[in-house]
């Protein structure tokens, strides 16, 4: 029948669940993040008066996302294996995923704090001499904190509904989870820098102390763990597991999602000066986040049940998943770029956002497509888990990827 409306349409209802679940997932995330961008906008001041903020900003929201959504992608698998329940006793996978987030979201805010600001004083030299790094790490550390605890709220409750309703969860968590770091973190952000500039200093660096202490203490309590031991079968604590597995990969995460975060400092005079810009870049750089960590949750859990192969090429598995890619891109970010045009003041014409938004959105899924299929089957090859891995090494690649495809595709245009 080939390309004809029988194999379309079987196409459709095999793709059913991402193309109902997943498409308003990926829709109501991306309105989220517009308002995250209405939110970015109004933020100008301290863009500007805050060296690196950017660089900040970025990296404090990509690592709710990689924490958080590799967090669902592991309860989303439990659920497809039979192994989770909505249970919070000690040991349950709900527990040990809750234990394991909030302490690489406090551990991690700390060294986006250390690592970004050592960062911005080399690049920035001149501008980053107005903060020290213990404000920096105050900014990052207690708005990490604040929006991790709203994030793995939201994480619970989407396990839950999801358990209760028997959804695929591969197909919502990433769009929702990464939306909400956008939509979380820039408020918290922005009340961390709101008290850096307006509470007394001694006060600000009491509490990074307490979180730095708090940080330090939980990490260690955790990865200091002692494995039990039933009879000849040892049982490895999951938490800790996570933790130490996930640590390494997060850290060169956040290498990269500082150079992400370094593209878009430098471009920050641009996007301030056209609104609309401004507005949509949450969302465009959620949008790959949300669509890499989809794909990968979807073929980590392919590969985990063994109903797809780690081959070199991709099997006729990969292919459908890849076409699905490129459908939701297409409606997600006409959506993201009718929205922003209609919000933002129009300085640009609508056809240059429109030819912004469509080439860069293109050009992104297709690299969405080839990195999540060969970082989940290379992670197969060499014994690590997909879950633990995969959706950290995708969500930092394609945010500096979106970063530099963004800022290269507007240079065309602006």
């Amino acid at each position: 029948m080939g390309f004809g409306n029988g194999a379309i349409g079987n196409f459709f209802r095999r793709h059913r669940s991402i193309f109902t679940l997943g498409l308003m997932a990926l829709v109501l995330a991306a309105m989220a993040d517009l308002g995250a961008g209405i939110f970015l906008s109004n933020m100008e001041d301290y863009l500007i008066a805050v060296p690196g903020m950017m660089v900040l900003i970025y990296s404090a929201i990509s690592m709710r996302g990689m924490v958080f959504g590799a967090m669902g992608s592991r309860l989303g698998t439990s659920m497809h294996m039979g192994t989770f329940d909505l249970s919070f006793k000690k040991g349950s996978v709900l527990r040990s995923n809750i234990e394991s987030g909030m302490v690489l979201t406090l551990f991690m805010s700390l060294l986006i704090g250390i690592v970004g600001w050592l960062v911005v004083q080399a690049l920035f030299a001149t501008e980053a001499r107005n903060i020290s790094i213990v404000d920096f790490t105050f900014i990052s550390m207690l708005g990490g904190t604040l929006a991790g605890m709203a994030i793995i709220t939201v994480n619970i409750l989407v396990a839950y509904i999801g358990f209760k309703k028997d959804w695929d969860v591969d197909n919502i968590t990433a769009p929702i989870i990464a939306a909400a770091g956008d939509v979380i973190t820039i408020p918290m952000v922005f009340v961390a820098t709101w008290m850096y500039f307006n509470v007394p200093r001694l006060v600000n660096w009491s509490i990074c102390a307490v979180l730095v202490a708090i940080a330090l203490v939980t990490f260690f309590m955790v990865a200091m763990r002692r494995d039990q031991t039933t009879g000849r079968r040892r049982i490895v604590d999951e938490a800790k597991r996570i933790v130490v597995q996930s640590l390494p990969i997060l850290f060169v995460c956040l290498l990269l999602e500082i150079c992400a975060g370094v593209i878009i400092e430098n471009k920050t005079e641009t996007f301030v000066s056209y609104a609309v810009l401004l507005v949509l870049l949450p969302a465009f750089l959620n949008e790959g986040n949300a669509l890499s960590g989809m794909l990968t949750a979807r073929l980590s859990t392919k590969l985990h049940m063994g109903t797809m192969d780690a081959k070199p090429f991709p099997p006729k598995e990969a292919y459908d998943n890849f076409a699905t890619m490129y459908i939701l891109a297409g409606i997600t970010f006409a959506v993201i770029f009718l929205a922003a045009y209609a919000i933002a003041p129009p300085t640009l014409p609508f056809g240059t956002v429109f030819a912004i938004v469509m080439l860069a959105g293109l050009i992104a899924t297709t690299v969405i497509n080839v990195l999540s299929y060969y970082v989940a089957t290379l992670a197969v090859r060499f014994n690590l888990d997909p879950d633990d891995h995969c959706i950290p090494i995708t969500s930092a690649t394609m945010d500096i990827a979106c970063a530099l495809i963004l800022t290269f595709v507007i240079g065309l245009f602006v």
